[in-house]
């Protein structure tokens, strides 16, 4: 029909096309589509023609149930929505997805997986890469459900090591980034997550050009990915991976332990963490070998690479 757009256009026009065809399929109109759905019909439009705003993974669901079709339309969402990002960050979310554990080295901003709703607003409303206000509220709900994994059984250990620049720079006014800090403190409570603060008077290292992120995946394979404003980079190349983690695994040792870094986040919501005393670099590097020893085992040997002990998950 001259309405229907070319379903492998885009993964958007695919799943409009199958809800079309599935719809039909049960001799249902857009109107009742979407009652059974709870949204106005002119929404079922907007799908079936992969205009408007993309689905949220809620309106997918209900449609794969009130269309009966068996998962096929939850399991192409999450496609859908890494169309709203750059062609260079959609692999990197892939692996991320399937990450066991993610460290992560953040030049800027606090990562994507630890921001709250209206601190990530403010970071994606600026890019050349945004278009409108539609497909800001689309990067911004597929950041959001990215962080449901760390609720998950199966979430994956995070650790992030953050520059104090990000805590310096308030990203949407300060209430928002008090409110930022807060949820960070509040992150690192949990057993899965550990945050660190690479303090200015560490000077220069290997991670000055912009932030890094390394992905071990079920099996062991390790990936990085290096990210700037508007450009990324994943890398696979075993002996190139393997000299980013090393890189990662210096920033670690030479960054503040994890409790005087929430010691320093803490000072940051009261806008006085220049206050803090930093501890010398030996200091750093005697209280992060004692604190990595208590949560588990692990030590730093040599350049700061990491060790497994023989605790549960060996």
């Amino acid at each position: 029909m001259a309405n229907e757009i070319d379903p492998a256009s885009s993964v958007a026009a695919l799943f409009g096309s199958r809800v079309r065809r599935l719809r039909t399929a049960a001799g249902m109109t857009q109107a009742d589509l979407g009652r059974r759905t709870h949204v106005v019909s002119t929404r079922i439009t907007q799908i079936e023609r992969a205009s408007g705003a993309k689905p949220t993974l809620e309106l997918a669901r209900a449609l794969d149930h009130a269309l009966s079709a068996d998962g096929l339309l939850v399991d192409l969402w999450p496609y859908v929505y890494r169309e709203t990002f750059p062609d260079w960050s959609r692999a990197f979310m892939a692996y991320s997805a399937r990450a066991v554990e993610i460290r992560e080295y953040a030049a800027h901003v606090v990562p994507g997986l630890l921001q709250t709703e209206d601190y990530a607003r403010a970071v994606l409303s600026v890019g050349r890469s945004l278009r409108d206000s539609v497909h800001l509220e689309e990067r911004l709900h597929a950041r959001m459900a990215r962080q449901e994994r760390l609720k998950s059984p199966g979430r994956p250990a995070l650790w992030v090591v953050l520059d104090e620049a990000v805590l310096m720079r308030p990203i949407g006014g300060h209430r928002v980034m008090r409110e930022q800090l807060g949820f960070l403190v509040a992150a690192a409570e949990s057993t899965s997550v550990t945050v660190q603060v690479l303090p200015f008077d560490q000077g220069a290292h290997d991670s000055l050009g912009g932030s890094m992120t390394v992905l071990t995946l079920p099996g062991g394979e390790e990936a990085v990915y290096l990210e700037g404003a508007d450009y990324g980079r994943l890398i696979e190349e075993p002996a190139e991976v393997e000299r980013h983690s090393a890189v990662y695994s210096r920033l670690r040792t030479v960054a503040l332990p994890p409790t005087m870094s929430l010691d320093m986040v803490r000072s940051a919501m009261e806008g006085s963490h220049r206050g803090v005393s930093v501890p010398s670099r030996a200091e750093r590097r005697r209280l992060a070998q004692q604190q990595l020893q208590q949560s588990g085992g692990r030590q730093l040997r040599g350049g700061g690479r990491r060790v497994h002990g023989r605790g549960a998950g060996a």
